[in-house]
């Protein structure tokens, strides 16, 4: 699949992460998430705080509700408890900038977890392959249902995110629609990746479009909100839904034919590894091999992007129940 230059540059070497030097210091982790709305934060808190504690680092954590003023402020607090690097779930992709140069001018570093921060100079980026989560989606969209009327509702125009998952689902749909097989009738990005948003966004398509064949949702918790608007017009289950992060409701609905799939992320994998560079990051002064960079706009950002899997009624048992991610009594009950 094509990749989009101008945001990713590839160095063809795939050696792992190499640092240089050493310490025995206790490393101080300032871990900034943005909210627990979403089903799968968490989890990510919990398996980076396990892993980190584990590495021998101290972990303090603050919420800031989705508010990038208070996770500033939240940034600012732990700095001056002495956090040797920021670990940030950013709140906004551009205001977050001002935190990284908050950071160095503590002497810190700032890892940016899951969401890019843009425009400033980012120590490093850890996320997954948001365009081939994209990609993923559409090209399972496009395989079910390869003509007819599409909703596309994005995520948070706040993410980085949900920009490049845009650029994965019109990757594999531009020559469909080129060609007149699909129509996209519905084209939004979202406030935030919520269950409220998801719902106004489908209603609003529905009133003017109500022979919907297939829903582009970026997320679960967005296709949780369609769900319920496309339950109201007696359409759920008749039109195709996508959505991200495997959470155990749009599982249940895989089972229950009313979402086609969602996109899984293993969270234990991602929270694992920015623990182990976070560390790296705050004791050890450079790293030499780096597989993968990300322009944030200022720079090319050293970064880490993992795959990410289709989770449907063919694979749900071997992708999120034999991870240990959901259990399936839980998602059969």
């Amino acid at each position: 699949m094509k990749r989009i230059c101008l945001l990713l540059t590839m160095v063809l070497s795939v050696t792992p992460l190499v640092f240089n030097g050493c310490s025995d210091k206790k490393v101080k982790i300032g871990l900034l998430m943005d909210s627990y709305e979403q089903e799968r934060w968490e989890r990510d808190r919990d398996y980076f705080i396990k892993h980190a504690t584990e590495l021998g680092a101290e972990v303090m954590v603050e919420v800031s509700e989705g508010s990038a003023a208070k996770q500033f402020d939240q940034a600012e607090k732990l700095l001056r408890e002495k956090a040797d690097i920021l670990v940030i779930v950013p709140v906004d992709l551009n205001k977050t900038a001002s935190i990284v140069a908050l950071a160095h001018r503590y002497n810190a570093k700032v890892l940016s977890y899951d969401r890019l921060i843009k425009d400033c100079d980012l120590d490093f980026y850890i996320s997954f392959d948001n365009i081939e989560v994209g990609a993923l989606q559409a090209e399972y969209l496009a395989k079910v249902c390869p003509e007819g009327n599409y909703a596309v509702i994005g995520g948070a125009v706040t993410d980085n995110n949900a920009a490049l998952i845009k650029l994965g689902q019109m990757e594999v749909l531009e020559p469909l629609i080129e060609k007149g097989d699909i129509k996209i009738v519905y084209d939004q990005f979202s406030e935030k990746w919520s269950e409220d948003n998801g719902y106004y966004h489908m209603i609003e398509c529905l009133k003017k479009h109500s022979d919907i064949d297939a829903v582009l949702a970026a997320n679960d918790a967005l296709a949780n909100g369609a769900a319920k608007a496309l339950e109201e017009k007696s359409l759920l289950g008749k039109v195709y839904l996508t959505g991200q992060d495997a959470e155990l409701e749009a599982c249940q609905r895989i089972i229950a034919g009313t979402q086609s799939m969602t996109v899984y992320k293993p969270i234990e994998a991602i929270a694992y590894k920015a623990a182990e560079i976070a560390v790296k990051l705050a004791t050890e002064s450079t790293f030499d091999e780096v597989h993968l960079a990300v322009n944030n706009g200022k720079k090319m950002v050293p970064s880490l992007l993992l795959p990410a899997m289709v989770v449907n009624k063919e694979t749900l048992k071997l992708t999120v129940v034999a991870d240990g991610y959901l259990k399936e009594n839980k998602i059969f009950e």
